[in-house]
């Protein structure tokens, strides 16, 4: 059996599996025709799979960070920098984003995600060639390394908002969780892809074609998605249906970013929820960008580390399922619940870390913990701000709350960067203990916030008169 084919086979039997308990799960009845629920498919799920080859033109870099380093391109220090401006870029990016995915629709700004993104990856290959065959310095492959991985994540930013933007007026929300859970699905294919793809590519092929290939994937999705989705069931043909959101009730002209974002903060709950959310970023990157390089580093190479992105699959289809069937099945289309659920076991996760750096158990804790956070993820940014935000103002909303993650993520790529062991120092495991040590108080403070906002729904609009 070819490698590739052995590594994806797990995924597709997880997947299969998925499947079938689903379709045996008691089914939430809201009255859609077959014809409309096979439209909704075509409309969803190749908007995903962009969705999910973006995380691979987003997490390429990161999966041959250690690469990249053995080849004296990227140091680790430079990585954390160029990682921290990138991500510090996707964290205020919403402000301009998320009103422009309110005011195009969900359709064109994945479009643009998709096709910047492509443009950005195909330059960054470009970088990497000149500096291998020497004709770019190292300062200078460094700016334009960190311009560059800026601006795909500028353009990176456009996605999450709009398959959420998309996504709001084709589900109820009652069928959002399980929605959520494919948020997840989606999200661990692609750091799939990022993880194991884009380190086989690099095997076989020169660096540059890390870059090259998502480029080359994500421009062929640009076509797909331009002649199958469409912003609304009316559009496609369909009846449009009230969706139970914050924008239920709301027949008035669609509001301006500022009076969206006013709205949503005079409620005490989503400053709560970007508060977990700037948490989750914070520790979903320091768990799937620094294991890597920690196991690099101190040569605890294993099972783990060598199927890193095939694990981080698995886990997250399980979190993202798992979060998405117990908030619609047990928790009534509550989110906090959920979140609270995994943030204990985030806690837990990296209080183990903490006292098992050198033994193979850290390896599986992370990708427990990967499990739990990108369930955290996809029922806070895929499916909260779907709820808060409504679909009317979905793209704001979900900027904000996805804004915050990338804050998070700034923040921890900053920290570790300057903080985390270099040269000889890093072959030695128990140097590495400010990692687990800076994620547990955030795991904590994530915690106590989930509590917090147990029982929240959102709150319908009256009707504008």
């Amino acid at each position: 059996m070819p490698a590739w084919l052995n590594q994806l086979l797990p995924i597709l039997l997880l997947l299969a599996a998925i499947a079938v308990v689903m379709r045996r799960l008691p089914k939430i009845d809201l009255g859609h025709s077959e014809e409309f629920k096979r439209r909704r498919l075509l409309n969803w799920f190749p908007l995903g799979l962009t969705y999910a080859f973006l995380y691979m033109g987003r997490y390429n870099f990161s999966a041959n960070a250690s690469a990249l380093d053995a080849m004296q391109l990227v140091s680790k220090q430079e990585f954390g920098n160029i990682d921290g401006w990138g991500s510090a870029v996707y964290g205020v990016a919403f402000l301009l984003n998320g009103p422009l995915t309110d005011r195009w629709g969900g359709r064109a700004t994945i479009l643009l995600a998709a096709g910047g993104s492509a443009l950005m990856n195909l330059l960054m290959g470009g970088a990497v060639r000149l500096a291998q065959d020497g004709q770019l310095g190292h300062d200078a492959a460094i700016t334009a390394m960190t311009a560059l991985f800026a601006g795909n994540m500028y353009f990176q930013s456009f996605g999450a908002v709009s398959i959420v933007k998309v996504n709001a007026p084709w589900f109820h929300v009652r069928e959002r969780g399980m929605l959520g859970g494919v948020f997840g699905i989606l999200i661990s294919l692609g750091l799939y892809f990022a993880y194991d793809w884009s380190r086989f590519i690099a095997r076989y092929l020169p660096m540059p074609w890390v870059f090259y290939v998502p480029a080359l994937l994500l421009l062929g999705f640009l076509v797909l998605d331009f002649f199958l989705i469409r912003d609304t069931p009316g559009q496609a043909g369909f009846q449009d249906f009230d969706t139970a959101d914050a924008s239920s009730g709301d027949t008035g002209e669609r509001m301006g970013a500022i009076e969206v974002a006013r709205r949503m903060f005079s409620q005490r709950v989503i400053w709560i929820i970007v508060a977990i959310e700037f948490c989750s970023g914070f520790l979903r990157n320091a768990v799937m960008k620094w294991y890597l390089i920690f196991a690099d580093k101190t040569g605890l190479k294993g099972f783990v580390s060598t199927h890193w992105g095939v694990l981080l699959c698995i886990a997250g289809i399980l979190g993202g399922v798992f979060a998405g069937f117990i908030s619609d099945h047990v928790f009534e289309s509550r989110r906090g619940p959920v979140a609270s659920v995994l943030y204990a076991g985030l806690v837990i996760g990296a209080a183990v870390v903490l006292f098992t750096l050198s033994l193979p158990v850290a390896g599986w804790t992370v990708v427990f913990m990967s499990l739990c956070v990108i369930g955290v993820h996809g029922m806070l940014s895929g499916t909260a701000s779907m709820d808060f935000g409504g679909k009317k103002n979905a793209g704001v909303a979900t900027g904000i709350i996805d804004g915050f993650v990338y804050l998070g993520t700034a923040a921890q790529s900053f920290l570790y960067g300057s903080i985390l062991p270099s040269g000889d120092a890093a072959k030695d495991p128990g140097n590495w203990m400010p990692w687990p040590l800076a994620m547990l108080p955030v795991a904590l403070v994530g915690f106590a916030l989930a509590t917090r906002v147990w029982n929240a729904r959102p709150q319908r609009r009256t009707a504008a008169h």
